[in-house]
């Protein structure tokens, strides 16, 4: 169970250094921070094993090449482009996940009115790829 908390932490903090390397102008340091930090805690939260089949599902191949590919650009300087394949890859691999996160969104004060808008919720839904009902 500690292990857990430790992953979802080392997670968030990977997220938090990735979006501040992102509002300092894609600094090196600070995106390498974020991406180490989330590969422990992902680690950390579904062990060892399972992140490696997740990591090479044949789904998820691509994902994975261009995520670690990004990682490997950033480190050599390469920021801006490191950043941009490693965006890639994210969607890659966490794309399936997006309906969820919106939905998750949608059940908080104050950003889940704005994203249930009748004039935004169109553009969110297709964005996450969320299937609606026509109802």
């Amino acid at each position: 169970m500690i292990l857990l908390e430790f992953g979802v932490a080392f997670t968030f903090g990977g997220v938090l250094f990735f979006i501040f390397g992102i509002f300092t102008f894609f600094d090196r340091a600070l995106l390498a921070l974020g991406n180490i930090l989330f590969l422990i805690g992902v680690v950390l939260i579904i062990g060892s094993q399972k992140t490696l089949i997740f990591f090479s599902r044949p789904t998820k191949r691509r994902g994975s090449i261009l995520f670690l590919l990004g990682i490997f650009l950033i480190l050599i300087k390469w920021t801006f482009i490191g950043f941009l394949v490693e965006s890639l890859g994210i969607v890659g691999l966490f794309g399936d996940f997006f309906g969820i996160i919106v939905q998750f969104l949608r059940s908080l004060p104050i950003i889940g009115p704005i994203l249930s808008h009748p004039a935004v919720a169109p553009i969110v839904d297709k964005i996450a790829g969320a299937r609606v009902l026509p109802v």
